[in-house]
């Protein structure tokens, strides 16, 4: 067995994490965590939440997982959310395009399915499992579909991730942190995707845990007041040209943003804090980098992103955490759909002198040339901006009304420049989105903490985990299955126990063995 398949048995055999259904067959994608698993992935989430509640100040909501169909429409998950899918032609089985030619191009997701095809078909890719020819490339969307009550009338979805339950949530959130920026809110909980293929155990779930933050501060300032906290860590990076070079480089958060390698300070603090986190939970810094997104990969919307990877000896490197810019797509994009303004005024510190072209309807010429029409013509002149004042003074200006255009004369208008005290002005915020995928994390940590050695001659398989994650604290071993030593033993595991304790009582088998 190699080391993947070790881990994996493992961790079946010592309850951390068993195939879902197993009673009926099983379905590919669902774990269930069991005795040991369980109790570990609770600590892992409770620091979590020591890094981004209780030490940031975030605050911490719990959204629905279904979500109605208009969220969808607006995050872009309906048209956009979907994966590269091929199938046998023989066997008809169904496998993620761009997961067959990861060993051919560095990023595949990348890639139309024009090209995917044509790269499945220039290599002679055929079917993992027959050999068969493979067909077209085309769309998955991997949301679930399902219907908010009886008959057909509501339309609702399991979340693809947590985050737009804080997007949605943001008029509340701002009311709460009184209408002042910066602040953020926190999300832990399931998310659902319906994954073409998962056959890399909890690397590739259909349901899944997620932690993630959204970060919505001021885009005219992305600095960030505690940033010289972390300044001074030294982590590898893997910049976009870094991987022109096929190298990784070195070097601190400050020399980072300095370079201009990272956008900004506020993005760096929490790719900072994010590499904390992984080395606390106990991800081997030897096996872990953040890689950036390339600007073929990159949203269109994103100002920078950057991926933690970690090394697993089978798969090689995997995407567990993604830090994000998403300056203000998301918020623009619900305020679309929605129609609520998802703005916030920000006051300045002192207020500011402004200048304004207005204009001036003569509402004495408006009636007798626009009768009934006169009002609502007067009123969109006054809507008009600066810039539409500007381009048309001295000519005519044209406006639609109740679907008619019509031209307005100069004689029938007076511009005006007036100054006006300015105390703030209507921002969108920008979100800092740092996301983890908590079961990738859980199995990283499982894998980079295994290691082998022997007693007596015997091999054995051993996980060196951090007292902080590990699903047991204490355990109480009496050196014999004796009443003077088994009385006192259940005394102190109740005591134990009394004080918050997770405790392992065993008395089976000789004491070398149990230890």
């Amino acid at each position: 067995m190699d080391k993947n398949e070790k881990v994996n048995e493992l961790a079946r055999r010592r309850g951390f994490l068993w195939p879902a259904f197993e009673l009926y067959g099983g379905a590919a994608g669902f774990y269930d965590y069991g005795p040991l698993g369980a109790p570990m992935k609770r600590r892992i989430e409770d620091i979590w939440r020591q890094y981004f509640v209780i030490s940031e100040g975030f605050a911490e909501i719990e959204a629905p997982t279904i979500g109605v169909e208009g969220i969808y429409q607006a995050s872009g998950h309906l048209s956009g959310f979907s994966d590269p899918l091929t199938s046998c032609k023989e066997c008809k089985e169904i496998y993620r395009a761009d997961h067959l030619i990861k060993h051919i191009v560095e990023v595949p997701d990348a890639l139309s399915n024009e090209a995917i095809y044509k790269c499945i078909q220039d290599n002679e890719i055929g079917c993992p499992e027959c050999g068969g020819e493979l067909s077209q490339v085309y769309e998955f969307n991997l949301m679930f579909k399902t219907m908010i009550g009886p008959g057909n009338k509501m339309t609702g979805y399991l979340r693809p991730e947590t985050a737009q339950g804080m997007f949605v949530n943001f008029p509340r959130l701002l009311r709460y942190f009184r209408d002042s920026l910066p602040f953020a809110a926190v999300q832990i909980g399931k998310s659902f995707r319906n994954e073409i293929s998962p056959r890399q155990g909890v690397i590739r779930l259909r349901e899944f845990t997620q932690a993630e933050a959204e970060i919505f501060i001021d885009p005219r300032d992305k600095s960030h007041p505690r940033f010289s906290e972390v300044a001074e860590i030294k982590m590898k990076f893997y910049s976009q040209e870094a991987q022109e070079r096929g190298e990784e480089e070195e070097m601190t958060f400050g020399q980072a943003v300095e370079r201009g390698i990272v956008a900004h300070q506020a993005l760096a603090y929490y790719v900072a804090r994010t590499y904390q986190f992984l080395l606390a939970v106990g991800v081997a810094p030897d096996k872990m980098r953040f890689r950036q997104h390339k600007a073929d990969e990159m949203a269109h919307y994103a100002a920078d992103c950057w991926d933690a990877e970690v090394f697993l000896d089978r798969l090689g490197w995997i995407e567990i955490v993604g830090v994000a810019d998403r300056t203000d797509y998301d918020l623009k994009a619900h305020a679309a759909v929605s129609k609520v303004n998802l703005s916030v005024f920000v006051h300045y510190d002192q207020p500011a002198k402004r200048e304004r072209l207005v204009v001036k309807p003569d509402f004495k010429a408006l009636g007798p040339r626009f009768k009934a029409k006169a009002k609502a013509v007067g009123e969109a002149l006054k809507a008009l901006s600066a810039e539409e004042l500007a381009a048309g003074k001295g000519e005519s200006i044209r406006l639609t009304i109740d679907g008619e255009a019509i031209e307005i004369e100069p004689s029938l208008v007076s511009f005006e420049t007036v100054e006006e005290e300015i105390r703030g002005e209507e921002i969108v915020p920008h979100v800092i989105e740092p996301s983890f995928g908590i079961d990738r994390i859980i199995y990283s940590v499982l894998d980079h903490s295994y290691y082998e050695d022997a007693v007596d001659g015997e091999a054995r398989a051993v996980l060196r985990l951090k007292s902080t994650v590990a699903p047991i604290e204490v355990a109480v071993l009496p050196l014999m299955d004796r009443e003077e030593l088994a009385g006192p033993a259940k005394a102190i595991v109740q005591e134990l126990r009394a004080r918050g304790m997770r405790v392992d009582h065993d008395t089976s088998g000789s004491i070398g063995r149990r230890y």
